[in-house]
């Protein structure tokens, strides 16, 4: 039992972790708490599938756990893909005149 409490609170710190550095990547000001939460779970799903993937508890555990891998980390780039491209709305628009300058 005891090594079974270390393994989940080993997956619990660095989720936590993992969580963390996902939403401090940010910029508070595009993401509602709501989105923040959502990459927080997103991760935290990353390192609950690939222990399961990696847990060797047969082909079937396995096979769900990377098919839960690759849908979490295609729900956090996507997050990623909105954040820049919401963060060039606020860049400043160049106009076509000062693109042409020699």
């Amino acid at each position: 039992m005891p090594d079974n409490l270390e393994n989940g609170l080993f997956v619990f710190v660095l989720a936590t972790f993992v969580g963390f550095e996902v939403i401090r990547r940010v910029s508070p000001l595009l993401h509602t708490p709501l989105m923040s939460l959502t990459n927080a779970i997103s991760a935290i799903s990353i390192v609950g599938a690939m222990v399961l993937a990696g847990s060797n508890r047969g082909p079937l555990a396995t096979v769900l756990g990377t098919v839960a891998v690759a849908s979490a980390m295609a729900n956090v780039l996507g997050g990623f893909v909105i954040t820049d491209r919401m963060l060039k709305m606020f860049k400043p628009r160049t106009s076509l005149a000062e693109t042409r300058k020699p």
